[in-house]
């Protein structure tokens, strides 16, 4: 495959994700994504299953129902149905049925707590978590942030052949001075980590054309200070959706955590970070 070609389609699935995940309430058509994308109908899909392995159709679906097993979690204070519309069920019969087909359980089940034992292999593995419960967020107004990004599947250490890319894209552009920011869409905790979305982005200008951009929205968010090693970032989260969000007083957004380094590991040599930790919230009144 050409170069051309290839930073073509990366383009085109970077715009389709970016798409999906912004209007997750709505319904999402094919006309809409292959005209957003200067394609046919044909042409876009056969791009969409080449490069994802699923059809339109499925890729949608699935990050449909990953957010709403997020959010049964994590936000106890919303009925089924609301968290069904919020993620682009019109029907609560649909949804109720897609749900136990990908999970096994229904909705109310899952809430109640069956995602453990749907989750229980993932779980293990954080057992070892430290002690988050003294950090305290503070809650603010978090501007617009333009990105230039990388969109890396999974998380695990690999990820830093997306930062090193990233660097030198900054680097190529001239730019010198940039904030380092991840994007977290999903819950490692019930989303196997060979599976999980991980976006690596820079802040850049509007006029910015070398690679795909977009804009984390304007949002209130719960903002973390989180110091630690290689694992702690993915234990926190469990902690954040798990412990502190269903006792907060907030919900989450279907708007993707956010983190921005003071210091990445996967950009230096050192084994420690130093991150701000964004949690798009509402409040509950």
């Amino acid at each position: 495959m050409k170069k051309d070609t290839k930073h073509a389609r990366d383009d085109i699935i970077n715009t389709t994700f970016y798409y999906i995940y912004k209007n997750l309430e709505y319904k999402i058509t094919l006309d809409e994504l292959a005209k957003l994308n200067h394609l046919s109908k044909y042409h876009y899909h056969r791009i969409i299953k080449e490069e994802t392995g699923k059809t339109l159709f499925e890729l949608i679906a699935d990050e449909r129902l990953k957010k709403a097993a997020n959010l049964l979690i994590t936000n106890k204070h919303s009925t089924i149905s609301e968290i069904a519309n919020k993620c682009g069920y019109i029907s609560h019969s649909s949804f109720i049925k897609a749900f136990k087909l990908r999970y096994n359980y229904t909705p109310t089940q899952w809430r109640k707590g069956k995602f453990k034992e749907y989750s229980k292999e993932l779980i293990e593995k954080f057992l070892t978590a430290k002690d988050f419960s003294k950090i305290e967020p503070e809650i603010k107004v978090c501007k617009v942030i333009h990105c230039a990004y990388i969109r890396h599947n999974g998380y695990d250490k690999t990820i830093k052949k997306s930062w090193e890319k990233l660097k030198a894209i900054a680097y190529e552009n001239g730019i010198k001075e940039y904030k380092q920011i991840a994007l977290f869409h999903d819950n490692p905790v019930i989303t196997p980590l060979k599976n999980c979305s991980y976006v690596a982005c820079i802040n850049v200008n509007k006029d910015f054309k070398a690679i795909s951009t977009f804009d984390i929205p304007e949002s209130l968010c719960a903002v973390f200070n989180l110091k630690g090693v290689y694992g702690d970032v993915l234990n926190f989260i469990r902690y954040v959706y798990h412990y502190w969000l269903p006792n907060s007083g907030y919900e989450a957004k279907t708007i993707p955590a956010y983190a921005i380094y003071h210091k990445n590991y996967f950009t230096t040599e050192q084994k420690d970070f130093d991150l701000d930790f964004y949690l798009p919230i509402n409040v509950l009144y």
